[in-house]
């Protein structure tokens, strides 16, 4: 059996600590998989998936501008170079859902429901079942907030860093940042 490549290593130990719920330290490791992966000819598929994992330690930690941020970016890339498979209608699809959870999250209901519905008419129908169960509630006037969002992301296998997605067995620590003399 080979030893996976450096980047992947790192970016386990990032979802080690995402799992803890150490953000920040799950941060800076992924960010770390993303250079040494463009360093070492990693595949669009993995820079792309600790993009995501990136995102959801903002998510997760309640940075939801910096995900808006970056999904903003995203959309504006499909705008300049509309999707032409379906891998990356689904990945713009998936961008709209995220930007639109994070508006709702934000208390942004208005914007948020544009966004989910955009996803889900990206997506087709049925394939992004959270999305249609936050439209729901909104079209119903129901309420919505952070804390019951987050619940239905837990229930739909929303996050892609879960206990059974992750290999602690391979994953390598990035040494500790020095702090600084005081």
């Amino acid at each position: 059996m080979s030893v996976p490549a450096l980047h992947f290593r790192v970016a386990e130990q990032g979802k080690v600590f995402a799992l803890a719920g150490r953000h920040d330290e799950a941060l800076r490791h992924y960010r770390e998989a993303l250079r040494l992966a463009a360093l070492q000819g990693g595949s669009d598929v993995c820079q792309r998936h600790y993009a995501w994992c990136v995102l959801e330690s903002l998510e997760r930690s309640g940075a939801h501008e910096a995900v808006i941020s970056f999904c903003l970016r995203v959309e504006a890339h499909y705008q300049q170079q509309p999707p032409t498979s379906e891998l990356a209608l689904q990945d713009l699809a998936a961008h709209h859902e995220r930007h639109g959870l994070a508006l709702a999250k934000l208390g942004r209901l208005a914007e948020a429901r544009t966004r989910l519905e955009s996803a889900v008419a990206l997506a087709g129908a049925g394939r992004l079942p959270l999305s249609e169960r936050v439209l729901g509630w909104t079209r119903a006037g129901l309420h919505v907030d952070a804390r019951r969002i987050t619940l239905e992301q837990d229930r739909h296998a929303y996050w892609v860093v879960r206990p059974d997605t992750v290999r602690p067995d391979v994953a390598v620590a990035l040494p500790p940042v020095a702090s600084p003399l005081g």
